[in-house]
């Protein structure tokens, strides 16, 4: 199994970066995770944290080397964070449960099968084509569908930011999964929040992921939408792979991109970027918790695995 990957994130015009990404893989597997913690309520970067120390820590357990039901891994694995997620806010007792967005792909055996709950998206493109985009689950998502809305209206809507599907709400979280498709060498798999897809067309963020390696790609894009957005845009994050297959030569070069040819069995690999910010003074969710919180992700793994710095 041979790839490049290159995640970035930045904190746009907010004072607090909520977005959370991470990858692990062994020989057989690779898992791409990320997750944008929900603004509107309490402490959003918790849930979003806790939701990928959760997958990363069943990850670890069923990855021996790859995971035997992908789909089943995906459903499980997202729905055991948002029970998560609940859990703590009864054990902190924490007046409202934070929330977060989701979108996790799992690739294996020259295949990638992806589930999300929100709005944060994932392309799988080739030679600059979609081939595959999530679909929101959002209120202007619901209005085109129903023929009551344009799709030129996705950024300008005023409901385009309501959503009725995320992780750690009093409902269930309804995880949507695609089926399973085969990567070809080359193809671009790209996860990312709606800080950047908000401001970047598709067939832009198409043009960017076919015109340049994702070592250029992703940061151009990243600066390009935080650009647009101003000094009150969003948190911006995003998480690309090129797959490479069997036999070609893996890129290397920068040190945020890791490629790989073969993790030996039992070892599982991984990097979690979570960046977090000091909360307020008043909040019931203190520093030292996100700080323990980070810290439990690599500890689930480093038991047995080996983390990139």
């Amino acid at each position: 199994m041979q790839f490049s990957v290159y995640q970035q994130s930045h904190i746009g015009g907010r004072k607090l970066n909520q977005d959370r990404m991470g990858y692990l893989y062994t020989r057989d597997a690779l898992l791409l995770v990320l997750a944008d913690g929900m603004g509107g309520h309490l402490r959003g970067e918790v849930a979003a944290t806790i939701a990928l120390q959760s997958i990363a820590t069943r990850f670890k357990s069923q990855a021996t080397p790859y995971v035997r039901k992908p789909e089943r891994f995906l459903q499980e694995a997202l729905q055991q964070a948002h029970e998560d997620i609940l859990r703590y806010t009864r054990e902190k007792a924490m007046p409202d449960s934070p929330r977060t967005t989701i979108v996790a792909c799992l690739v294996q055996h020259n295949s990638a099968v992806w589930g999300h709950c929100g709005d944060s998206r994932l392309y799988w493109l080739r030679r600059g084509q979609v081939l595959g985009r999530t679909r929101d689950h959002s209120h202007i998502e619901y209005l085109i569908a129903k023929g009551q809305a344009d799709a030129s209206e996705r950024a300008t809507h005023p409901d385009r930011n309501k959503l009725y599907n995320c992780l750690g709400a009093s409902t269930p979280p309804k995880v949507e999964l695609s089926r399973a498709s085969g990567l070809e060498p080359g193809d671009v798999l790209l996860l990312c929040s709606d800080g950047l897809w908000s401001m970047l067309p598709d067939t832009e963020i198409a043009h960017r992921l076919s015109a340049q390696p994702i070592t250029q790609a992703v940061p151009a894009m990243i600066a390009m939408a935080t650009a647009i957005a101003g000094s009150r845009g969003d948190n911006t994050t995003a998480l690309a792979i090129q797959w490479q297959g069997a036999g070609t030569p893996a890129a290397a070069g920068d040190p945020s991109v890791v490629s790989t040819q073969m993790v030996p069995d039992g070892e599982v690999t991984s990097r979690i970027d979570a960046p977090a910010a000091a909360p307020a003074p008043d909040d019931p969710f203190d520093e030292d918790d996100i700080e323990k919180a980070i810290a439990e992700i690599r500890d689930a793994i480093e038991k047995s695995s080996h983390i990139l710095k």
